[in-house]
């Protein structure tokens, strides 16, 4: 099974000028709206509580944050997109230097897309989603607090966003920071990605 030994915060980027060297490292990006659970599911991925900072305020995550795991890739944690209690010129910013970490590094191998599983995706989840497919990218489409839901809900849940989402229900990966729920699920997917893009990049 795949595992994550150890994963250490390496520097915050405004934008990718300031981004670690591109193509060193495979590089999994994770998105989502803000207030989605985008911190806390890199803790529980990596099983250190303390790797990125949990907040219950949208939009805590304001620049490009990198995280090296097992000295092998990244974890790119971007800021999060939809509301946040900051101004216009500030989400603009935050929304231009995600599109440009996603249309010009080079080492990405998965785009991870986190949905609030309770919801229906919002229509900013269903732009970036076609933005990405636009571009090719491998995604991975995580429904965040599945804990917050009963088995049968879940599953309706999954259902009623997989049609949404126009893909199929397999493709989707409930998951549960509180919990573990969809752990195993999603690191055996992650390392899947990873095996075929173990060896650094090259420029």
């Amino acid at each position: 099974m795949f595992k994550i030994k150890n994963a250490k915060f390496i520097t915050s980027a405004l934008n990718i000028t300031k981004a670690p060297p591109d193509s060193c490292y495979p590089e999994v990006a994770v998105m989502g709206r803000s207030n989605v659970g985008k911190s806390s599911l890199l803790c529980s991925l990596t099983n250190n509580r303390k790797l990125a900072k949990v907040s219950q305020t949208p939009g805590k995550t304001r620049l490009i944050n990198y995280f090296l795991v097992d000295d092998a890739w990244y974890l790119v944690d971007l800021p999060g997109y939809g509301f946040a209690k900051v101004s216009k010129a500030e989400q603009e910013r935050w929304s231009r230097s995600m599109e440009e970490y996603l249309a010009e590094r080079r080492g990405i191998v998965l785009a991870v897309l986190l949905i609030d599983i309770r919801h229906d995706p919002k229509a900013s989840d269903l732009q970036m989603l076609e933005w990405l497919r636009q571009r090719s990218y491998p995604v991975c489409v995580v429904l965040t607090k599945a804990d917050k839901l009963s088995r049968s809900q879940m599953a309706n849940n999954v259902r009623r966003c997989a049609k949404l989402l126009n893909c199929s229900a397999d493709e989707l990966f409930p998951y549960s920071s509180a919990n573990g729920y969809g752990r195993e699920q999603l690191m055996a997917f992650l390392g899947e990605i990873l095996a075929e893009a173990s060896v650094p990049l090259t420029p």
